[in-house]
């Protein structure tokens, strides 16, 4: 990573002149397009993840329903069986 600094400190020791600003205007334009660039990938890799962790909560709560009324089914045999004793 190049800081802001050395690039200025790198550009006056080779002594360019009216040069320097282009140059660093360049660095700063390809530098915003970089981050800009990896903040795009990070939104989107956050976006997929929350999808997923959405989906997997989905597939929770039928886990869970399905659970609940396996029981439910469950506890109406017992009751049933217990009665006929």
């Amino acid at each position: 990573r190049t800081s802001w600094r050395a690039v200025e400190a790198d550009m006056s020791n080779q002594g360019e002149g009216p040069q320097s600003t282009a140059d660093l205007t360049a660095f700063v334009q390809n530098l915003l397009t970089q981050m800009q660039s990896r903040f795009q990938q990070m939104s989107d890799s956050i976006i997929n993840r929350i999808d997923e962790m959405g989906e997997r909560i989905d597939d929770l709560e039928r886990s869970v329903q399905d659970l609940v009324s396996q029981a439910e089914e469950g506890d109406g045999e017992n009751k049933g069986v217990v009665s006929k004793q």
